[in-house]
């Protein structure tokens, strides 16, 4: 006979910001959707068929707009109902053994744990990239009322709001079809990267010529030799390329902002 326990829903919200996130959004939804008691949705303008596909899988959508990633994923997070929150990108969906783990720690409720990280790792061209950004946990499963999103513009992170609880881990991986280009990558990575420099330099940071030269290669090489991208073949060498890049446009642009606004000072 099947197992009921193991079909049964979570008392979990799968809480997830979107706008025009069609290609990806299914995968989120159909790796959760059988397990969670709740999908919520705050979405952000989408003009595809973002919302039907929610629509269409009984999700709670809620339109706003879009406030930066740290205040849109707090206020998904403020939306979620259930005892326990699973906090996605639309891009991202849980791996079947990081299912099984998320079952677990829910399931078995340890009153000690506030909230789990997990591991999640880039899916490109049919497979996983298991060096590059490796390893990359983020606390993404927490107890409703217990974590709050906090960081800097496009660097967005859940903590725990009591820290002197430790987070539990959970096996298993989160895939992230981040993009399915390198072209793609890199035009992502000039908007995060205005975005992050604009923050810092609002922030009173001035900018330095010793990071913009040392930064770009450091970044490069602690991807490819330290995180051993190259194993990742080809790939792993244009994700470090694209990891050095986005620390060159970062820098460079806080030089250059925050000369400007010295300038319209003066």
């Amino acid at each position: 006979m099947p197992d009921a326990g193991a079909s049964a829903k979570l008392p979990v919200s799968v809480a997830i910001v979107c706008k025009n996130s069609a290609a990806t959004i299914g995968r989120t939804i159909d790796a959760t959707k059988e397990w969670a008691a709740e999908i919520v949705a705050l979405d952000s303008g989408s003009t595809d068929a973002t919302i039907p596909l929610l629509e269409a899988a009984g999700a709670r959508v809620v339109r706003t707009e879009w406030l930066g990633h740290v205040k849109t994923k707090q206020k998904a997070l403020e939306a979620a109902s259930q005892p326990w929150v699973l906090s996605l990108d639309s891009d991202e969906s849980p791996e079947p053994a990081l299912v099984a783990s998320i079952r677990g720690a829910v399931t078995g409720n340890d009153a000690r744990v506030d909230g789990y990280t997990l591991n999640r790792k880039v899916f490109y061209d049919g497979r996983f990239l298991h060096h590059a950004w490796q390893p990359e946990r983020r606390l993404r499963l927490v107890r409703n009322g217990k974590a709050h999103w906090q960081g800097i513009d496009p660097h967005d992170q859940l903590v725990l709001i009591d820290p002197s609880k430790t987070p539990g881990r959970l096996d298993g991986d989160l895939r992230h079809d981040s993009f399915q280009t390198f072209e793609e990558q890199l035009r992502k990575q000039v908007g995060y990267a205005r975005l992050m420099a604009g923050e810092l330099v609002a922030r009173g940071d001035k900018g330095s010529y010793w990071r913009l030269l040392t930064s770009p290669p450091s970044a490069f090489l602690k991807q490819l030799i330290l995180k051993q991208a190259y194993r990742d073949g080809w790939a792993g060498w244009l994700a470090a390329a694209a990891t050095s890049q986005q620390a060159l446009m970062k820098h460079a642009l806080i030089i250059e902002l925050a000369r400007k606004g010295r300038a319209g000072r003066n």
